[in-house]
């Protein structure tokens, strides 16, 4: 079982992926899990990856497609895994489906967890971090115990600057120019399949599972 999870930012497709590995057995991959692997074990990939996040630069299409299918050769991806921030744009698309091509691999299901734009502002908007730990709240679906308190270690929680209604309209705009074309590309090649991200987590859960057989 090959999946990529597809959405905005906000639409709570990491939490969906993780649930999906747990209840298939197979790895959830994410990009930035990728990048610090690499880079703390010293790989050739790794060290040429750091090169360019060290000048604040973004790291090349072909490098990282390079990491990730470099990560979905390895024995625990034998059954399957679920690409979690990969690809992002048509051409990072382009050369994931070539490289998997030349392994004799191809992706099951894209799938797309659609949250209308003004749902994922208001929960971003609610999200509260603390910075000493990093647990992370929600003041309407997930509040700490005590008002503005971490129930982990007490410390503050804030509202964090990537989570400021004026930041995530623009994080909006960038997804919808650059990563929602792949709507359509994963459409054209029958592999799409749009769930309801505005239904309670479970709910939403219980439907990728139904989809895909798990």
């Amino acid at each position: 079982m090959k999946i990529i999870m597809l959405g905005a930012p906000g639409a709570g497709k990491g939490t969906q992926a993780k649930m999906i590995a747990e209840k298939c057995g197979i790895p959830h991959i994410s990009t930035g899990d990728i990048f610090r692997a690499n880079i703390k074990q010293g790989t050739e990939l790794g060290r040429k990856a750091k090169t360019y996040m060290d000048q604040g630069l973004l790291v090349p299409d072909e490098l990282v497609c390079d990491l990730v299918v470099d990560r979905i050769k390895q024995d625990d991806c034998e059954r399957g895994y679920i690409l979690d921030g990969f690809p992002r744009t048509i051409p990072q698309a382009h050369a994931l489906e070539d490289a998997l091509s030349a392994i004799g691999q191809k992706i099951d299901y894209a799938i797309d967890i659609d949250v209308p734009d003004e749902n994922i502002i208001d929960r971003m908007a609610g999200r509260r971090s603390c910075p000493k730990c990093g647990a992370t709240y929600h003041i309407k679906y997930n509040p700490t115990k005590a008002e503005g308190i971490c129930d982990v270690c007490g410390g503050e929680v804030v509202l964090r600057e990537d989570d400021k209604p004026e930041t995530v309209k623009n994080r909006l705009s960038v997804y919808h120019e650059q990563t929602q074309p792949l709507i359509d590309f994963y459409s054209e090649r029958n592999a799409l399949a749009e769930i309801n991200g505005v239904q309670p987590m479970e709910k939403v859960f219980e439907d990728i599972v139904n989809l895909i057989g798990a």
